[in-house]
């Protein structure tokens, strides 16, 4: 039994890994799909997620759950919640992607784990340890030295740090019943007719790009399905054969690749002050990384006490 317990946490270090790197490139997948505009994209990558959960609902003989969670109200209400927010999430990220904003989108990642601490605090009630605090402190003030970096509140990173730390907090709500297939079936289900709508709209008005703009773009674009469940899925995958600190610690890899993307390959603007308030927010993320590490140790040294 022991012997299987590295082979697993290796697995889901690869899990892990495949999920955030997917996650940090995507910038050169939406910029790969010019001319789409994010409507378009966003809306596509609902429906074929869509039909994409589905196919993997038949694979994995999975309509049972799904029915489960059909007839299970407050699940429903929940995830068609989380559906919102996500989407939100979507849009605010595609968006910043084609308008020259991924460094700013990486910084809302960098600041989701402070966020779901605050809301921690502010939502669930739950006490924070005095190094928890501390990070909160220091990304307040990072927030408002990249403000005046950014010469205004940098809204694209606090709207995708909140999206998120809001969705997480409803699919804390869901519970653990509901799987990552089904959670992002039911998501995607409460959002497609919208979807479907801004599609309609689109083809009425400026027209839609799919099939448009030569064969290699349509096959990229109507791979947006497989690119939106694959990092889910592995996500999920590497939350069952992982500690949740060496998840949490794995997380930072995908708001640093959009950081490195942003500012080696793309060219964004880093002036000394944005300079200064990454740096503040990565001091946080040490911060509350290091007292992650060591609550999670501590309740290990407790039970190899003697009693």
């Amino acid at each position: 039994m022991r012997s299987a317990a590295p082979s697993t946490q290796g697995a889901g270090l690869a899990f892990a890994v495949g999920a955030y790197g997917l996650w940090g490139l995507l910038p050169v997948y939406f910029l790969s799909l010019e001319p789409t505009g994010p409507v378009e994209i966003v809306a596509w990558r609902i429906v074929l997620s869509l039909v994409f959960c589905f196919l993997l609902l038949a694979v994995t003989r999975g309509w049972a759950s799904l029915r489960r969670t059909i007839l299970d109200r407050r699940a429903m209400l929940l995830l068609g919640l989380a559906g919102a927010l996500i989407v939100v999430n979507w849009l605010t990220y595609v968006v910043a992607t084609l308008t020259g904003h991924v460094v700013e989108a990486a910084l809302g990642y960098f600041l989701n784990p402070i966020v779901t601490v605050l809301l921690g605090v502010l939502v669930l009630h739950e006490r924070l340890r005095p190094a928890q605090w501390a990070a909160i402190g220091i990304s307040a003030v990072a927030a408002l030295v990249l403000a005046v970096g950014y010469g205004s509140v940098p809204v694209v990173a606090l709207t995708l740090a909140f999206s998120f730390g809001f969705y997480g907090l409803v699919k804390k709500k869901v519970g653990p019943n509901v799987d990552a297939i089904v959670g992002l079936t039911v998501e995607t289900a409460w959002l497609t007719p919208l979807a479907l709508g801004g599609l309609a709209i689109l083809a009425a008005t400026t027209g839609l790009t799919l099939g448009a703009a030569g064969p290699v773009h349509l096959v990229l674009l109507l791979s947006a399905g497989v690119v939106t469940a694959v990092p889910l899925l592995f996500f999920a995958a590497a939350a069952r054969r992982l500690p949740l600190t060496l998840v949490g610690l794995v997380q930072y890899l995908a708001p640093l690749l959009q950081f490195v993307l942003g500012v080696t390959v793309l060219a964004e603007p880093m002036p000394i002050e944005r300079w200064v308030g990454f740096g503040l927010v990565w001091l946080a993320l040490l911060v509350l990384s290091i007292d992650l590490v060591v609550a999670g140790r501590s309740p290990r040294r407790a039970s190899l006490e003697p009693a």
